[in-house]
């Protein structure tokens, strides 16, 4: 048990908050995005820049502390806090520099991807991210990075150019193509199981307007949907997207009236080509029959797409997530996808299906530690509820959703899609690049001070 006059001393180094239990702001400090997670940590550090970083890490490590690291807070199994250890909170550290000459900006470790889509917009850029603006750039960058743009630039590890980064030995490195090569490749899909990033510099792209939004069919029409857009999203142009999903409809504009409180399937597109091609791109899809119920696809600002979600999932939902990737989608799987679509337990609950092929599939395997590069979808399932009284209920569908499905998948999954779910479904999903990360573990993190993520373990 760490001693008070150890903790004085600590606070005393930092420029940035130590929050402790009894302060007013612990109660909101300790929270996390998904609110199934309640844990109580003994101390809260709020990073004010590398600095304290280190201060914190070397602090963790002397004290034998469980070390958690929070970026946005995001991760499904709460892998940004824990009990009675130190919670190292970089939200503070959220400096953004963009560089449009050199197409790349520089982020720091408390970025959410609002905040860079924000800073990148003004040049008509982006980076490859996710879904959700509040998520954080640390969290989902190190577990791979899968959105709207994966299939025209890849995921956002394939658009990382370099790390600064605080190791388990409070040193500060950089790792890159040529500097600490073997932790570069590491932190390319192996999560927060090697060091604390306190900055990225990504790779911009082109990406200012999209044509994109919700298209959707009645659930006794999806069936059909479904199938063609497997097809259709193998082979599309890079600059198409679209991901599969299975939705209740929310009660409120801009969705028609008549299908308020309808569970519907369909695809939330994004076209990032040229926008005078796209009403001829789509045109052929809106004649599909059966014809789409809802159709709210046009021309949209990027951050406006990213941040499009972010109303229907605000922090303090109770979240369960179950994933697999997944190489195709054959019609008995097409089959449970329905059944479990009908029964939707709550109103948020939902199944999605990310394309991860096109530029994604152009880099080998063997090059950073993501392992599926032949998978074709990520698919995630979750339940989600404001209620905490709803938990079971939620959690038992996704379970159930989940067992029914993962027969037809390709094995492992996104690990910023998994709950805590064992070794076993960790090294299933790193395959034959697990022996190198457990390797890079033992060079970087003997100890394993950094095992509050899905850990690989140096012995």
């Amino acid at each position: 048990m760490v001693n008070q006059q150890s903790i004085n001393e600590f606070k005393q180094k930092l420029r940035g908050a130590l929050i402790e239990p009894q302060d007013d702001a612990y109660e909101a400090s300790r929270k996390v995005y998904n609110a199934m997670i309640d844990k109580h940590p003994r101390l809260i550090a709020r990073a004010a820049d590398v600095a304290d970083v280190i201060t914190a890490v070397n602090f963790a490590r002397e004290q034998h502390l469980l070390l958690a690291i929070r970026g946005g807070g995001h991760n499904g199994a709460g892998l940004g806090t824990c009990d009675d250890g130190l919670v190292l909170d970089l939200s503070d550290m959220h400096g953004i520099r963009a560089d449009p000459e050199n197409y790349t900006v520089r982020v720091e470790g408390g970025c959410t991807w609002g905040h860079v889509d924000h800073a990148t917009h003004a040049f008509g850029m982006a980076v490859p991210s996710g879904i959700i603006s509040t998520t954080g750039v640390g969290g989902l960058t190190l577990g791979g990075g899968i959105g709207h743009l994966t299939r025209k630039y890849g995921l956002s590890i394939d658009n990382l150019l370099e790390a600064d980064m605080v190791l388990a030995d409070g040193s500060f490195v950089t790792a890159s193509e040529s500097k600490n090569e073997d932790l570069f490749w590491a932190i390319r899909g192996g999560g927060g199981n090697f060091g604390v990033v306190t900055s990225f510099l990504f790779r911009l792209h082109p990406a200012d307007t999209d044509y994109a939004g919700p298209m959707l069919w009645e659930l006794d029409q999806v069936k059909p949907i479904m199938k063609w857009w497997q097809n259709f999203i193998l082979k599309a142009p890079e600059g198409m997207s679209g991901f599969f999903a299975f939705i209740q409809v929310p009660p409120a504009p801009p969705f028609p009236e008549e299908h308020h409180g309808k569970i519907m399937g369909g695809v939330v597109w994004c076209y990032s080509g040229p926008l005078d091609l796209a009403e001829e791109l789509f045109k052929p899809i809106r004649k599909l029959s059966p014809a789409p119920a809802i159709d709210l696809v046009g021309p949209i600002p990027h951050p406006a797409l990213q941040s499009m979600f972010d109303p229907l999932y605000p922090p303090g939902h109770q979240w369960y997530w179950r994933a697999d990737f997944v190489t195709e989608i054959p019609e008995e799987a097409m089959d449970l996808h329905l059944e479990f679509a009908r029964r939707l337990p709550s109103p948020l609950s939902t199944m999605h299906l990310y394309p991860t092929n096109g530029a994604a599939h152009e880099v080998n395997k063997a090059a950073t530690a993501w392992s599926y590069r032949e998978a074709n979808w990520a698919q995630v399932i979750v339940g989600v509820d404001p209620d905490p009284r709803n938990k079971d209920k939620i959690t038992t569908w996704t379970k159930d959703y989940f067992d029914a499905l993962h027969p037809y998948s390709a094995g492992g999954a996104y690990v910023n899609f998994m709950m805590e779910e064992g070794a076993d479904r960790i090294k299933a999903t790193y395959r034959g690049n697990y022996d190198r990360l457990v390797k890079i573990k033992q060079k970087y993190d003997p100890e394993n001070l950094f095992r509050v993520n899905q850990n690989i373990r140096p012995n």
